[in-house]
């Protein structure tokens, strides 16, 4: 004959939860348990375990123990309005983590940070509007960005596209000279080629361009996306190549 009441080593058996969690929801008043023997001990009868199973399955679907206290003091009905929110929920987280994770895929496979969607569906702000901020709180002022903010606003989006992944492909043949002297004439021929693609968006004159090197030199996540197109010296050789450049 089964015993009519269960003792906390009978419910861990069942549940697979630890003595120690129970013992805890009973501190917090979640769970508690049927029956206290003189000796203090924890009895539990059989309907309470279906109790304890629904605090599991809520627990699972991500509620918190205060949330869960709660919602057991609900009516079935309320608590399936609830489950269904929670659902949407869920969905919703879910759609997060495989965002994260294809950005997660992309970072590991070399792909630099700024190209990375990880925070399209955030109240943070994508990276690449980031920039733009950060470009422009830097900048804003000057006659040069207000140019090439201008010149931006009035292309359409499969001409930036296009400018863009020109300037990617001049990024790349450079990475391929990163072996010779930067005063080459085929990198500074690169150079000039980066410098026309450039003057698409703005005026530059040697002092804008000195500061876009320097940029390119020292912002740690200038170095990080230039390392897809090459190694970790891209950066550098840039800086080196475009001040030979000014300097000629």
């Amino acid at each position: 004959m089964k015993k009519p009441l269960l003792a906390v080593k009978d419910i861990v058996q069942i549940t697979g939860i630890t003595a120690r969690t129970l013992h805890y929801y009973d501190r917090i008043d979640l769970f508690k348990p049927t029956h206290l023997t003189e000796k203090g001990y924890r009895l539990y009868d059989r309907s309470s375990l279906e109790k304890l199973q629904t605090i599991l399955f809520l627990k699972e679907m991500d509620f918190s123990l205060k949330e869960i206290a709660d919602i057991l003091k609900l009516t079935r009905q309320e608590q399936k309005q609830i489950l269904k929110k929670q659902s949407q929920n869920l969905l919703s987280k879910k759609q997060r983590l495989e965002t994260i994770m294809v950005a997660l895929d992309e970072y590991v496979s070399g792909n630099d940070i700024s190209h990375l969607q990880i925070f399209n569906s955030s109240t943070v702000l994508p990276l690449k509007e980031q920039y733009a901020n950060e470009a422009r709180f830097i900048y804003g002022e000057t006659k040069a960005y207000k140019v090439y903010n201008e010149t931006l606003e009035n292309l359409s989006v499969d001409e930036k596209e296009k400018r863009f992944s020109d300037m990617e492909e001049i990024y790349k043949k450079i990475a391929s000279c990163v072996d010779q002297d930067p005063s080459t004439d085929e990198v500074q021929r690169l150079i000039e080629e980066w410098k026309e693609n450039l003057m698409h968006f703005m005026t530059c004159d040697a002092e804008l361009l000195a500061c876009i090197a320097h940029t390119y030199k020292f912002d740690a996540r200038f170095k990080s996306y230039f390392n897809q197109y090459g190694n970790e010296d891209l950066a550098d050789f840039l800086y080196s190549a475009i001040m030979r450049n000014i300097n000629r």
